[in-house]
């Protein structure tokens, strides 16, 4: 038969943990072979000490309320003294934490978890121009997250009232059921649905935030967005996010950048591009062209000759290079596109001028571009000649 071990301390079956420790020291006070040296005093502390041992043990309190004796290897109690198949894992929380990976609930270690829980983190996004990131700047942006609340200070509690340990869990965070199957007894747990798993209630809830520890409110929060920010980018505020239940230390905040299109340039990285179109003559010509960029108008040289897409680049006119530091490094490029407009209506005087133009240049006729490059005879003279 299995020892009543809860009988030898005199406690309920229910009891809680402080409940089994309050009563071992009240016996051990009493049979301590220093206070009691008769021999029935010793024995008896030995039993008590052995109970108490078991007893504080999760894995084995488990066993003896499944009516075994963890001291016999966990044989059940009208099963005539056998051993237990499964001994070796030391009880049955052991079993389900070898098979499912610690389904064997609070007798696996586990506990009641806490009230108090970090917060997540929170997200707000940021619109900016490309002005702005090229300057970077200072905001103040409003945000709607949870912070703790004021009345309670996190503990959830009004004042002067607390918590009690949970009737319904004894203070473990969850409750066990126990069923009988082919293979035996299976015992599953779950988290209580009194505590929701604090293995604690809150005896008058704060009517502030409900119990919660904290409460939501908007509130303004000051950033600064360095220069070279892109689209996507992320700034990170320690500690500016959700407060966590219970009080608990609040996440982190973080702004992205939604960078707007830009009328005029397109940016690559810390390059910018644009593109301009000139007339056929101007091209032919060449010019100074006034060109507005995000410094200021700057001088742009168009050589005379030049041809349709062709590109002009000014150096250190781009985005500023924003290392991981946030220290930033240097500027990119800005690129200019050419594109050369040729004009579609003529007349009369503009189209002699052309067709003069052309002869003096001698191209009456179109011509071909080799594959080295060079140009040959006439486009139909060229047709001829393969015929």
């Amino acid at each position: 038969m299995a020892r009543d071990y809860y009988g030898t301390l005199g406690v309920r079956k229910d009891a809680s943990d402080s409940d089994i420790k309050r009563a071992y020291r009240k016996l051990a006070r009493e049979l301590h072979p220093d206070v009691n040296p008769s021999e029935d005093a010793q024995q008896r502390f030995a039993e008590v000490t052995t109970a108490y041992e078991v007893l504080s043990d999760p894995k084995k309190r488990k066993i003896v309320d499944l009516g075994g004796d963890p001291m016999d290897g966990g044989a059940s109690a009208g099963g005539g003294g056998a051993r237990d198949p499964f001994a070796g894992f030391g009880g049955l929380s052991d079993i389900m934490d070898a098979f499912f990976g610690g389904g064997g609930g609070a007798a696996g270690g586990r506990g009641p978890r806490s009230r108090v829980q970090p917060g997540s983190d929170a997200l707000i996004r940021m619109r900016m121009t490309l002005e702005e990131c090229l300057e970077g700047v200072d905001r103040e942006i409003t945000v709607d997250t949870a912070i703790l609340c004021e009345n309670c200070t996190g503990s959830g509690s009004e004042k002067g009232s607390g918590s009690q340990t949970c009737d319904t869990c004894s203070g473990m965070g969850e409750v066990q059921s126990v069923q009988r199957t082919l293979l035996g007894q299976v015992v599953t747990a779950r988290p209580c649905p009194v505590c929701r798993g604090l293995g604690e209630v809150i005896v008058d809830p704060c009517r502030q935030c409900g119990g919660d520890g904290r409460v939501r409110a908007r509130r303004d929060v000051k950033v600064r967005i360095p220069p070279g920010v892109a689209d996507g980018m992320r700034i990170r505020l320690s500690g500016q996010g959700e407060v966590g239940p219970g009080g608990g230390p609040a996440g982190d905040l973080y702004v992205e950048v939604d960078e707007e299109p830009h009328h005029t340039f397109e940016r690559e990285g810390t390059d910018l591009h644009c593109t301009i179109q000139v007339p056929v003559t101007v091209a032919a010509l060449g010019a100074t062209l006034p060109l507005d960029t995000l410094d200021g108008t700057e001088d742009l040289e168009l050589e005379p000759g030049t041809q349709p897409n062709a590109e002009l680049r000014l150096t250190g006119k781009g985005m500023p290079r924003l290392r991981s530091s946030g220290r930033v490094d240097g500027r990119g490029d800005l690129h200019v596109h050419i594109q050369v407009e040729v004009p579609t209506r003529l007349d009369a005087r503009q189209s002699e001028l052309l067709r003069e133009l052309a002869s003096l240049r001698g191209e009456e006729e179109p011509t071909l571009a080799s594959s080295n490059g060079s140009r040959g005879h006439g486009l139909f003279s060229r047709l001829r000649t393969r015929r």
